[in-house]
């Protein structure tokens, strides 16, 4: 499935369950809360993480979608800015210094 396909997939299951579509804050604040919930989870070695991480990601496509945001396209795009960005380690801190 691509995540074309997930964002479809995702938008269709908040219709169909009657989740939020329209209120972007309230889905800001959710993905939010399922970062917590995953570092939560992480930080005191639960066995559910991955499907925490999931979550944070289902919630992330959704979003995408009630957006309007190709989220494929974008992580392509972003993945081949970052592999052309040099870095500069100062005072500790990976610094961007250059973008080709």
């Amino acid at each position: 499935m691509t995540i074309k396909e997930m964002q479809r997939a995702v938008y269709q299951n908040k219709i169909e369950k009657g989740f939020n579509i329209t209120d972007i804050n309230k889905e800001f604040c959710l993905l939010y809360g399922e970062v917590g919930e995953a570092y939560d989870a992480w930080r005191k070695q639960k066995p559910d993480l991955g499907e925490e991480l999931a979550d944070i990601a289902i919630y992330l496509i959704g979003l995408s979608k009630i957006l309007g945001i190709d989220l494929e396209k974008e992580i392509e795009n972003k993945i081949k800015i970052n592999k052309d960005r040099n870095y500069k380690n100062i005072n500790g801190v990976l610094t961007k210094t250059t973008e080709i």
